[in-house]
């Protein structure tokens, strides 16, 4: 059996590809059994040769992602019915969306989708490729993997679990993306009644500067200026961490072009976009409670701004811990190292016991709830001050367990322990909580 034939597992780390940037990453993701492959083991088969071939080419090519695109369709040129130009296409699809080449997006965006038609990514970038290509054709073609794309979306199970709230508000806007999309390809096809309840749909899903141009735009073309009028206003005033000054720029231009056209002076249009900001906060202030009832940690960008959800379903607010040092242990049910430190944990907790100060707190990180009462039990571990990590794991960059992160009384970090060394770590962990408590 010749080793592409082998092709199977997923990657363990790719190597074979100098550099950081995310396309090379990308292509390393793509072709890395095949690299791999070519390294190990000298060449069998044509293919084999072919794959060495590929391997040593993109070794020399050092870091530049715009030489391994060149150096992948050179290779296709020479090999166009090489076995592994599938995961080529894809490879360069990936790339050439990191590096923002439309003509390049939809050359091999659309074979790599008809390997991978569910592929979020390239559904997204390739319907947005065609339509800034131009054309009536290009927009029947953007039409076709918009409405794929939103397909895709909406055929996803609901977000749930860890972080379901940022999950959501995601989904959300690649739907209202997709329906954006769609909206503007008829409106090149001169469907604006379409287009006009596509873009509709896209703000109500997830207001954002982009969906209420475009419906601002889809009316604009109905010459219904007047209804119009708001809609921009909103694009104006909404805040849209995606857009840019050049697009804000843009829409106070339009704006006021509008307005004047409709009042001949811009007299009362800093009313219209205060109206704007204020309805258009309203919207988000109720998108924010949706969300924020999915996960109430949606919006927290400071560790004591989260509620952590407990065994018994009430959750803790850890801003009440104020005042007090705290100390988070991370861990899990599968952790053998956590199970070690246990003992040693319940120590330094028998050293401060009694003092109203010092809080502990065992945050689990299992993505199964339903593992942690059992194993408690089993072990016979305390389940008191036991609660779920419910996405500060993620804030903390928690990246390996166990770790301790320890709070001072003002609710800054004020030291970091990652995995534990058993013969020091009670007397360690002593002294930075005594050191915490003094400051």
């Amino acid at each position: 059996m010749n080793c592409f034939h082998a092709l199977g597992g997923g990657p363990t780390g790719p190597r074979a590809i100098p550099g950081s940037r995310r396309a090379l990453a990308l292509i390393a993701l793509a072709l890395w059994p095949v690299l791999t492959c070519a390294q190990q083991a000298p060449p069998q088969t044509s293919s084999d040769a072919d794959n060495k071939e590929l391997a040593q080419a993109l070794q020399e090519s050092g870091s530049s992602a715009v030489d391994i695109v060149r150096i992948l369709e050179a290779f296709l040129a020479k090999h166009p019915a090489s076995v592994q130009r599938p995961q080529i296409e894809r490879a360069l699809a990936r790339a050439s969306v990191d590096l923002k080449d439309d003509r390049r997006i939809v050359l091999y965006g659309e074979p790599a989708l008809k390997a991978a038609p569910d592929d979020m990514l390239l559904l997204d970038r390739v319907a947005r490729a065609f339509l800034t290509m131009g054309g009536r054709e290009n927009a029947e073609k953007s039409l076709q993997y918009s409405k794929l794309f939103e397909q895709a979306i909406r055929k996803a199970p609901a977000p749930e679990g860890r972080e379901a709230g940022r999950k959501q508000d995601e989904r959300d806007r690649g739907l209202a993306r997709a329906l954006v999309y769609e909206a503007r390809a008829q409106g090149v096809l001169g469907k604006d009644g379409d287009a006009e309840k596509l873009a509709a749909e896209a703000f109500g899903i997830y207001p954002s500067e982009e969906s209420a141009r475009e419906w601002s735009d889809a009316l604009v073309r109905q010459h219904r200026e007047k209804d119009a009028l708001p809609h921009l206003a909103d694009a104006f005033a909404i805040p849209d961490a995606h857009s840019t000054d050049a697009d804000r720029a843009d829409d106070r231009r339009r704006l006021g072009e509008l307005y004047r056209k409709l009042h001949h002076n811009e007299k009362g249009l800093g009313d219209v976009i205060l109206e704007a900001y204020d309805r258009t906060s309203a919207e988000l202030g109720e998108r924010r409670k949706r969300l924020e009832a999915i996960d109430p940690n949606m919006t927290a960008s400071e560790p004591m701004q989260f509620s952590l959800g407990g065994l018994d379903g009430k959750r803790l607010a850890l801003s009440s811990l104020k005042g007090s040092v705290v100390i988070l242990d991370f861990w899990a049910t599968w952790c053998q190292p956590c199970r070690a430190q246990h003992p040693l944990y319940e120590q330094v907790k028998q050293r401060f016991k009694g003092r109203s100060d010092v809080v502990f707190l065992a945050i689990d990180t299992d993505d199964d709830h339903n593992l942690v009462a059992p194993f408690l039990k089993q072990l016979n571990w305390s389940a008191q001050s036991v609660y779920f990590e419910d996405g500060l794991q993620r804030l903390l960059q928690v990246t390996s367990i166990p770790t301790t992160v320890l709070f001072d009384k003002q609710g800054r970090v004020a030291s970091r322990m990652n995995g534990f060394l058993p013969d020091k770590f009670v007397d360690q962990l002593s002294e930075r909580i005594q050191s915490a408590l003094s400051q």
